[in-house]
């Protein structure tokens, strides 16, 4: 008999993950995990005769299952086609049940999971086609349920977050922040006292003060890194509440063991004492209950035109500036920090502000800036 002659296969990168993904489930048939296996190492340039030693087969079954995927294309290649009459086809009525199905929880058919996967997707089908009416879709296989879902951009298997707007007035209050922003540019341009100083406020709560159980290792030769041990005693938390300066960019910190109405009070008797009397002081914050408490509110009105409060909207928190120095602080200086006391981080966390007031960064908003007139 003549010896196969040696074919060449040439898979795309669809194909390729949805064979690799074959390979490495636990449900598919051990056949169709073979084949799948054939047509990636092929793809890989290995030739017939390496494929059938390293699977331990017959190099005829490889020549074939390669023969099939060139003639008629991976699903060929996998499944068993019948003898005879013409291979089974899935209408676009099929495709569309399909898709109908993955679009929708697999809780809502009676099952426990919150997500589908295409094996469980798999065994839906084949369970409950022809009471559909598609009773050709008993023997589909995963990959081809994976090739229609991938075609359809439909994948049901991932969850990707997002963040739903609940503030009714998000757009007018999103205005009122950009205003504040573009008016600090024309500032910067024209170098004016507007008579309104600007502070961008937060608070970041819960900060750790964790306590090693045993001195780092510190890096050497050896080792160059910094060793540690895994265990580790919490010593409690602090609050840092903080302001920027808009038109400076000096953060204005206060640091506390709590983040309520008495401590937003005491950071705004901060704000008060550090400006001329005749200056308004515009903070932009967002809507936490201490802001607008009874407390603030009676603080407020013994100091009535002083302050000028501009609520960004309900999880529009990343609108607020200060937030990209939060972002900064946990990086540089609070990423793996260890102190021996609460008062060593707080200390710290004081030291490093000041470090940052010696030289300033004055934080631009651009996002949209072109959109807002005033």
């Amino acid at each position: 008999m003549a010896r196969p002659k040696q074919n060449v296969v040439e898979l795309t990168g669809d194909e390729i993950s949805a064979l690799q993904k074959i390979v490495r489930t636990h449900t598919a048939e051990a056949r169709t995990v073979q084949r799948a296996k054939i047509l990636l190492y092929s793809a890989d340039g290995m030739s017939d005769s390496s494929i059938a030693e390293k699977l331990d087969i017959n190099r005829r079954s490889v020549y074939n299952c390669i023969a099939k995927y060139i003639a008629a294309g991976m699903e060929a290649a996998l499944e068993d086609l019948a003898r005879t009459g013409r291979p089974g086809t899935i209408t676009d009525e099929e495709k569309v049940w399909i898709i109908d199905i993955a679009c929708q929880k697999p809780a809502s058919f009676g099952y426990p999971q919150e997500l589908w996967t295409m094996s469980k997707l798999q065994q839906h089908i084949r369970a409950n086609c022809q009471a559909a009416g598609y009773s050709g879709l008993e023997k589909i296989a995963v990959s081809k349920i994976w090739t229609i879902l991938n075609d359809a951009e439909i994948k049901p298997q991932k969850i990707r977050y997002y963040l739903e707007k609940r503030d009714p007035e998000f757009k007018q209050k999103m205005n009122e922040v950009l205003i504040v922003y573009k008016q600090l540019e024309f500032q910067f341009e024209t170098n004016e006292n507007n008579g309104t100083i600007t502070i961008s406020y937060d608070e970041k709560p819960g900060i750790q003060a964790i306590a090693n159980t045993a001195e780092d290792l510190l890096p050497n030769r050896e080792h160059g890194f910094v060793g540690r041990d895994s265990e580790y005693k919490r010593l409690g938390t602090v609050s840092l509440l903080a302001g920027m300066d808009l038109y400076t960019g000096e953060i204005i910190p206060l640091v506390s063991n709590t983040h309520k109405s008495a401590d937003f009070i005491n950071f705004l008797k901060i704000l008060d004492g550090k400006y001329d009397k005749d200056l308004i002081i515009r903070i932009a914050l967002d809507n936490h209950s201490a802001h607008t408490s009874k407390e603030t509110m009676k603080y407020l009105a013994s100091r009535p035109g002083r302050f000028e409060f501009v609520f960004t909207p309900k999880h529009g928190s990343w609108l607020n500036l200060i937030e990209s120095f939060f972002g900064k602080l946990a990086r540089v200086c609070l990423k793996g920090i260890r102190v021996k006391s609460k008062e060593e981080l707080i200390d710290r966390i004081y030291r490093y502000l000041d470090e940052v007031n010696e030289v300033p960064v004055v934080y631009h908003w651009k996002y949209k800036m072109d959109e807002i007139q005033i």
